[in-house]
């Protein structure tokens, strides 16, 4: 199943534990939203539902983008075909993953920090799933793609663009600083890299951009 792979791509990548399967948190109908959540136009949504000290997490993935995903894979083939699918699914298993592991540690999350992360994780598990398919390239071209040529949808990010904004700005310079530890063929590079990585998923928000403002 496609929406387990990514999980485990990105619990890989950051060394995180898997206490929950994120088949067990997913929606894909609907109506089935609250009335709220019902009319928004995007593919993915997440739901964060509070009661009290009590919070319940679900995830909500178009079923015609799962479909086109089962088909075209991108855990075995990423390419022009499933990129764009391949993104929209991967930003919901990392919110997933992000929020359960924060909530597991008792800390909470901001808007921000959320999505932070979430554009980071889009590029680097594409890195991992394209230099593996392909070791002998480097998808240089694809820093461009995420971070230069996407555009905000307006209506979608509505009062929120400028927080969405600011979180591309973020990712995409501490993104362009990994590209060398990434594209190395080094042991010892890819090893301090993905060290770095793991750091930078357990800061605080505040400590991430500050990370990024004196690295990036």
């Amino acid at each position: 199943m496609v929406l387990r792979q990514l999980q485990d791509l990105l619990a890989g990548i950051y060394d995180l534990p898997l206490a929950y399967d994120v088949y067990d948190f997913l929606f894909t109908d609907r109506e089935s939203l609250p009335a709220g959540a019902r009319d928004a136009r995007s593919d993915e949504q997440l739901l964060v539902m509070q009661d009290g000290e009590e919070a319940a997490l679900g995830l909500f993935l178009d079923p015609a983008l799962l479909r086109r995903l089962n088909v075209c894979n991108p855990t075995r083939a990423l390419n022009a075909e499933n990129l764009a699918d391949y993104w929209t699914a991967l930003e919901g298993v990392s919110h997933f993953l992000y929020l359960a592991w924060n909530a597991a540690h008792d800390r909470a999350v901001s808007l921000l920090e959320l999505e932070l992360q979430a554009e980071i994780d889009k590029y680097v598990a594409s890195v991992w799933l394209l230099c593996s398919q392909d070791p002998a390239r480097y998808p240089s071209e694809l820093h461009r793609l995420l971070f230069t040529h996407a555009r905000i949808d307006a209506v979608l990010a509505g009062d929120r663009r400028q927080l969405y904004q600011e979180a591309n700005q973020y990712a995409a310079r501490f993104c362009r600083r990994l590209e060398q530890g990434l594209r190395s063929r080094r042991l010892p590079a890819h090893q301090e890299t993905l060290r770095e990585l793991r750091q930078f998923y357990r800061l605080t928000r505040e400590r991430k951009v500050s990370h990024i403002q004196r690295h990036g």
